[in-house]
């Protein structure tokens, strides 16, 4: 979808918008939202951050889903100045101005930090929100000495983008998020996060993410989707804190994954984009502990990425599934 299309589409007489949810465990799937809706998401980011007319918006994101379609609904609600670029892994490499503001995913953030040119222009954007995935450890510290504010966001299709943010610089960095005054957040009986947030979202929405809660409440961690537990032995692991722990250790793409095992019910697979399978069982050796580590790593010319850049997940246990089968 092009913005023109996009325009067209706010502004008919429909309640409503299609969008599409990410697809990072299975198939994107079709959602109607209501413009209002987006309307109020869209001003509670903008009273949030103090973005106001005139501000510039940088729109470096496919407009098929919700995150791209946020930044001109922002534009539009708070008549900020879109900057619209072609999305791509490096959007501010051609960029003739600073914007005041700009949403962009992790790999967006990372390749950016590769350039000195892009890395300075980034590092001059007022207020920077990243959101669609995961935040390494690496790419944080890299981030916590920037002038301005870095906020990592918490949301998804469902609630219109994001209901939440942590600081990722500055004194009040934090792993922990802190979501909008105008919703609330509570664990259900599995230590799933479960959140209300009416001005965006008509139902409760309980998610797959196992999360812990401050002890006031008010705030949460995110621990790992729920979807996403291997039970290896007996043992649950936690594919994304097993990521976390490995990140950085490791200089090239990688992602892990399960596979069925009639001994252990369950194993760790891990997918990588390098040839020296030997070099990843030390470093998951030292690293790791024993009932942690891999039992399988498949070598593969590209990992399996959402079209935003996220692990596609099921994908990844195709490809487990399908190699060990050969």
């Amino acid at each position: 979808m092009v913005l023109e299309e996009f325009i067209e589409e706010w502004n008919n007489k429909s309640e409503y918008i299609l969008v599409h949810t990410s697809g990072s465990t299975g198939k994107p799937k079709p959602m109607m939202v209501e413009k209002e809706r987006m309307k109020a998401s869209a001003r509670i980011t903008c009273d949030f951050l103090g973005l106001k007319q005139g501000d510039t918006a940088l729109l470096c994101m496919p407009l098929d889903y919700i995150a791209g379609k946020m930044v001109v609904v922002r534009s539009l609600v708070r008549n900020l100045r879109l900057i619209s670029v072609e999305p791509s892994g490096h959007p501010l490499r051609n960029l003739s101005e600073i914007p005041v503001f700009a949403a962009m995913v992790p790999m967006q953030v990372y390749n950016s930090l590769q350039d000195i040119n892009e890395k300075n222009i980034l590092r001059q954007i007022k207020h920077l929100i990243i959101g669609g995935g995961a935040i390494d450890e690496e790419l944080a510290n890299e981030l916590k000495s920037f002038p301005n504010a870095v906020w990592s966001t918490y949301g998804m299709t469902e609630t219109l983008s994001h209901i939440a943010l942590r600081k990722l610089n500055g004194q009040d960095a934090s792993e922990w998020y802190t979501p909008f005054d105008e919703v609330s957040v509570r664990l259900n009986e599995k230590g799933c996060l479960v959140i209300d947030a009416p001005a965006v979202c008509n139902t409760t929405l309980t998610t797959n993410d196992r999360t812990e809660l401050s002890s006031d409440g008010k705030r949460f961690r995110i621990i790992g989707r729920k979807d996403n537990v291997i039970v290896s032995g007996g043992i649950k692991i936690q594919i994304e804190e097993v990521e976390r722990i490995l990140h950085p250790n490791m200089h090239f793409p990688f992602m892990l994954t399960k596979k069925k095992d009639v001994k252990y019910g369950e194993i760790v697979v891990l997918l990588t984009e390098c040839n020296d399978i030997k070099a990843l069982e030390n470093i998951c050796k030292k690293t790791l502990p024993k009932y942690w580590q891999p039992k399988l790593y498949i070598s593969v010319d590209k990992l399996p990425l959402t079209e935003t850049g996220k692990p596609a997940r099921k994908e990844a246990e195709l490809i487990a599934e399908k190699y060990c089968n050969m």
